[in-house]
Parts: C-alpha cells; structure tokens; sequence
C-alpha cells in the first residue's frame, strides 16, 4: 500500500512544472500519503536530498515560473552504479513510488528506474513539444505567447523601418514553436529542422513582397533548423542587394521559458499532477501522465522510448498556403 510518494524536475523548466508540483502534493496529501519533494533533479537522487513537502509548502507556487525543487544535469544517474544510489536512497526513506515532471531526456532516466524496479510515473512537460505520449506538454502553451508576443512587436518595428526580422525561437531538434508562433504571428517563412529549406527560393519571395510594396518580412527561424538565425543571416548578407528589405535577426532564448505559466499551462499541469497520483493509487507504473484530446491518459514507457514526436504536415502546408 502506498504511504511516501517524492516528485522531482529534471531537465529544462517549463512555466507549469510548479504547478504540476502543487498538484501532486496536494492529491497525494488528500489520500493520506506523505510527500517529499526531491532538490536539483536526479542529482538530488544520488545526493540524497529530499525533503517533506505538505500543503503548506506548496502554497503560493503555482504562478511562478521555473521549478522550485530545481534542476541539474547529473552524469553519474547515467551509470547503473550512480541509479542503484538513488534508489537505495529513496529506499532509506520509505518512497513507495517516484513523479519525475520533465521531457525526453528526464522519462529517459525515470524509465531507467522503473526497469531496474521502482515504482515511477512520469509527467509531460517540455517547451518542445516533442514528447510522445501527449498531444500537448506542459509550458508549451506559454513558450508560444511569449515567442508570438515578440513577432508581434517585431512586427512594429520592422514595418516602421521597411525590414525584415529573422526571429530564431527555440524547440531544439523540434520545430513545434517556429511552425505554431509563425502560424500565429503570420510570418512570410518559417524554417524548421523537418523540412528542407532553400535559401535561394527564400531570398526570391523576400524580394517579391518588397517588390510589391509589403512594409515588412518576418521569418521565424527554429534553433535546430540547418537555416536558423546565424545561417540565414550570413547568407542574406551576401545578397543583400536582392532582397530590398534590410535584414535583422533577434534570437528569443531562454526568455520564453522563463515566463509565469498562462492559464492553459496553470490547468493542464494540475491535471497531469492529479492523473499521476491517481496512477500511482491504481499501481500503474512505468507510464508517463499526459494529454489526449480532452482526456488525461497515460502511455507505457516502452511505447514512447526513443521516439520523438512528429509535426502535423497539414499544418505544414497550411502554412505554406497562408505565408
């Protein structure tokens, strides 16, 4: 039967991951179980740094960004000596199952755990959006107004000054941001690590919208792309007598991540945090908790290991159609 539950972040934050926290706490605490909160990830694993969390401390958490029991990268979890510490030292403790709230890399290390034999259950949360198992993950939503708030004023000024701006956004090898806030933001082109991009036929089409008296250009440019800000700025700047339009480049960063989660992140992660304790109730393990159409779901770690979620084509050429 259970009786101590511990949830810990891993990996990138993501605006939602406190709140996840709270709801994990606060629905383990309404079963009558104990709940520990684990510091700085699965180094906090290995370093034995848990401590008891009650409604109380939770308290106050759930509008801020980032993640409050932090995160670190840990390479001594990635040998089997450096896992077996961790688990001998939830054991200490009388943990009868881990949450581990992250992205690929943290279900990579929770499912690593679970096969060498403790309780784990994982939730979906990552800005990239490329975690299979769940339509949408947690701090995506909010990653997008931010980036979409940025095009937007971008926007202004570059049709102030007759410009086009490169806007490089970030999603690693995934281009969920750049395709969802070009999409938004009704930019002239998009490019992403999924799809081939020519340069040349890129520079055509600034120089057509000039040529036909547009104010402005925008381009939002994924981190991952082989054309992502750097790249396409060097390449304008050699022909830049063709495009008409001067060229700027801003790359977002981390300040999309680092936002206050928005409302959608706020509710889908107190309802992953709420399906996680109830999977752990139901002895389900070795899943991770996410989001399917309406329903909250969860989805075996076998079925998602190694994979990597693929974008929509549709709306790959719907945005074709529309820039």
């Amino acid at each position: 039967m259970i009786q101590r539950i511990a949830v810990l972040t891993s990996g990138g934050d993501a605006p939602g991951m406190n709140a996840a926290i709270r709801s994990v706490v606060r629905c383990g605490v309404a079963k009558g179980w104990k709940t520990f909160g684990v510091r700085n990830g699965f180094q906090g694993l290995i370093n034995g740094t848990m401590e008891p969390l009650g409604t109380r401390e939770v308290g106050g958490i759930m509008h801020r960004g980032g993640t409050v029991l932090g995160s670190a990268r840990c390479d001594e979890f990635k040998t089997i000596e450096g896992r077996e510490l961790a688990i001998r030292n939830l054991n200490q403790r009388g943990i009868d199952a881990l949450v581990v709230i992250g992205g690929n890399g943290s279900q990579a290390g929770a499912n690593a755990l679970y096969e060498m034999g403790f309780p784990v259950v994982g939730i979906a949360s990552t800005i990239d959006n490329d975690l299979v198992g769940s339509d949408i993950t947690i701090g995506v939503d909010t990653a997008l107004n931010i980036a979409l708030e940025a095009i937007d004023r971008l926007k202004v000024t570059a049709s102030s000054h007759q410009r086009a701006f490169i806007v490089e956004v970030m999603g690693r090898n995934c281009g969920y941001i750049a395709l969802m806030s070009g999409l938004a933001g009704g930019a002239e082109a998009i490019t992403l690590p999924e799809v081939e991009t020519d340069p040349e036929q890129l520079a055509k089409e600034l120089h057509k919208a000039y040529e036909q008296g547009k104010a402005h250009a925008i381009i939002v440019a994924a981190e991952g792309a082989e054309y992502n800000a750097s790249r396409l700025t060097e390449y304008f700047a050699e022909n830049r007598e063709r495009l008409g339009f001067s060229i700027r480049s801003t790359t977002l960063g981390h300040v999309q991540r680092g936002g206050a989660p928005g409302a959608y992140d706020r509710i889908l992660a107190s309802r992953l945090g709420h399906g996680a304790v109830e999977a752990i109730d139901r002895e389900e393990f070795g899943v991770l908790v996410g989001l399917n159409g309406n329903n909250i779901i969860t989805t075996p770690y076998k079925m998602i290991a190694g994979k990597v979620k693929t974008l929509d084509p549709k709306v790959i050429e719907l945005t074709q159609i529309l820039d």
